[in-house]
């Protein structure tokens, strides 16, 4: 029996973590994560500085979900002030919204292609990672953290929606005739990913998994349809579930979810209302409290935020999906090879500098 440390720092992670697995033989018996090396203290600053700050802030906990932050963090604003938005507003941070998805889902789908060994795919992947990254840009005129949402609407309007809508759909086309095909029915896929890394319906339930690694599980909840928010609930789209709860399973479902988004944008782009995109000033943040829930890439995101009447929120709590799912780890390992434990972890999508934030 021995145990074998990875991490805190890693050739492959820019980000830092520690996984100590015990073994007998290439059998892994235990596992214990550690994280904490990459505190920023971000929260403690979010109370420190006014909401026009924090919103740069906050765009800040990710740098593959800075939208998402941004959203939330001026989501409770507006649940607190009671602050409308317009309908157009809704319809492009749906937009935002998806594109980041389509960002997170194919880095993804690229790492997992390369731990695999298929260069070539990793190479289509990153190709059409690119072009949603030129989406982006195109709205907001950054390709990361695109300072797009504001209390009570967005900054940007969508200028050139016939640009957006002929990316996406070849976005679609690519990974519809390349993408899914060899992800879901290549041999060596298969045999590398299914039955490797296994989370029960129960474990995923029991650990509180959620996003994708939960609707691999089995457990059909996706925010977007049990609580709608922005404009979801004029849109049609479908929730991949899965009931393996292996590696495979996982990358399933990340790849059909790439087609929901797509369709997801296309629809949104279509149906957007004219109007105006925000409101007027920055309204005053009378005291109160709001906790907000939104889908990110990874899972479900909660914000907590408390006002006391002054420009400055007197807290701010982040609870990042990779919180959720990073203990379920230590479950998939349990029985599983060595050489797995690569692509187990990688599976669950992990942020670490977020969850550590």
């Amino acid at each position: 029996m021995s145990k074998i440390p990875l991490g805190p720092f890693h050739p492959a992670l820019e980000e830092p973590y520690k996984i100590e697995v015990t073994c007998t033989g290439e059998t892994i018996t235990d596992a214990e994560i550690t994280v904490g090396f990459n505190f920023r203290g971000i929260e403690w600053l979010a109370e420190r500085k006014n909401y026009t700050q924090g919103i740069a802030l906050l765009e800040r906990v990710c740098g593959i979900c800075s939208n998402v932050h941004t959203m939330m963090f001026c989501r409770a604003v507006e649940s607190i002030g009671a602050i409308e938005v317009p309908e157009r507003a809704k319809y492009i941070r749906v937009v935002m919204a998806e594109a980041e998805r389509l960002h997170s889902h194919l880095l993804w789908a690229g790492v997992a292609c390369n731990l695999i060994g298929f260069e070539t795919l990793f190479m289509t992947c990153f190709s059409l990672r690119e072009q949603v990254m030129d989406v982006l840009e195109g709205i907001s005129g950054n390709r990361v953290n695109y300072a797009m949402n504001r209390p009570g609407g967005v900054n940007r309007d969508i200028t050139d929606p016939a640009s957006v809508l002929a990316a996406i759909r070849t976005i679609a086309d690519v990974t519809t005739k390349q993408l899914i095909p060899v992800l879901t029915t290549d041999p060596t896929v298969r045999a590398r990913c299914a039955g490797v890394g296994i989370l029960t319906r129960e474990d995923a339930i029991a650990y509180g998994a959620v996003g994708p690694m939960a609707r691999a599980s089995g457990i059909d909840i996706d925010l977007r349809k049990s609580a709608p928010y922005e404009a979801y609930d004029q849109l049609s789209f479908d929730v991949p579930v899965r009931q393996e709860g292996d590696v495979f399973a996982r990358i399933v479902i990340r790849a059909l979810e790439i087609l929901e988004s797509c369709k997801l944008i296309e629809q949104a782009i279509e149906m957007m209302p004219v109007g105006p995109i925000a409101g007027g000033l920055f309204p005053t943040v009378p005291e109160g409290e709001a906790c907000v829930r939104i889908e990110a890439p990874r899972g479900e995101v909660i914000y907590y935020m408390a006002s006391n009447g002054t420009d400055m929120p007197a807290r701010v709590r982040v609870r990042t999906p990779t919180f959720a799912n990073m203990p379920t780890a230590r479950v998939m390992a349990l029985g599983q090879g060595l050489s797995d434990l690569a692509l187990i972890q990688a599976s669950i999508d992990p942020c670490y500098s977020c969850t550590d934030r």
